[in-house]
C-alpha cells in the first residue's frame, strides 16, 4: 500500500464554522449547525492528493474505481487535478482510466497502479480524518437532500 500524504486530522472537539460565514442555501439554514470543512480546504487537500498519486504513478497506467454516488465528485475533482498535472508537468502523457462502481454503502475512491510486471500497487491516499459526525454535502446526502452543498 502507498499513501504519500499526510491525513488532515480534525479533532472531535472541533464544533466547525458558523453558518453565517458562508453562502448556505435557505432552504437548508434550518437543517445544518455548522461548517466542518470549507470548500477551499476540500479542493486544497484533493489537488495535493492528486499531486502525489501523479508523482508516485509516473509514466505507468492508472486505473480510478470511483465509487457511486457518493464518491463521484470527488473522483471528477481528483481527475481534474491529475489531468492538469498531465498536461502541465509530464514530458509523455500517463495513461488514465476510470471505472465506476455503484454499493449501498459508500467507501471510498480506489486507485490501482499496474505495473509492467502485472503486479498491483494500492494506493490509499486520504484527505481528512473526521470526527464521528452526520455529514453531508459535497456530494454526499440523506435522501437526496443536501447532496448540492459545497
Amino acid at each position: 500500500m502507498v499513501g504519500t500524504s499526510s491525513i488532515l486530522v480534525i479533532r472531535d472537539s472541533f464544533m466547525g464554522y458558523g453558518l453565517e460565514n458562508f453562502c448556505i442555501p435557505k432552504h437548508y439554514e434550518e437543517d445544518l449547525e455548522y461548517v466542518l470543512i470549507p470548500a477551499g480546504i476540500i479542493g486544497d487537500r484533493i489537488e495535493r492528493v492528486a499531486r502525489d498519486i501523479f508523482m508516485e504513478v509516473g509514466r505507468e497506467p492508472l486505473v480510478c474505481l470511483c465509487v457511486l454516488k457518493g464518491g463521484f465528485k470527488f473522483c471528477s475533482d481528483l481527475l481534474d487535478h491529475m489531468n492538469q498535472l498531465n498536461r502541465n508537468l509530464a514530458l509523455t502523457s500517463t495513461p488514465v482510466t476510470v471505472d465506476f462502481i455503484r454499493l449501498k454503502s459508500y467507501t471510498c475512491i480506489f486507485a490501482f497502479h499496474y505495473s509492467r510486471d502485472n503486479n498491483h500497487e494500492y494506493f490509499s491516499d486520504c484527505c481528512f480524518e473526521i470526527p464521528d459526525r452526520f455529514v453531508v454535502g459535497y456530494a454526499l446526502d440523506y435522501n437526496e437532500h443536501f447532496r448540492d452543498l459545497n
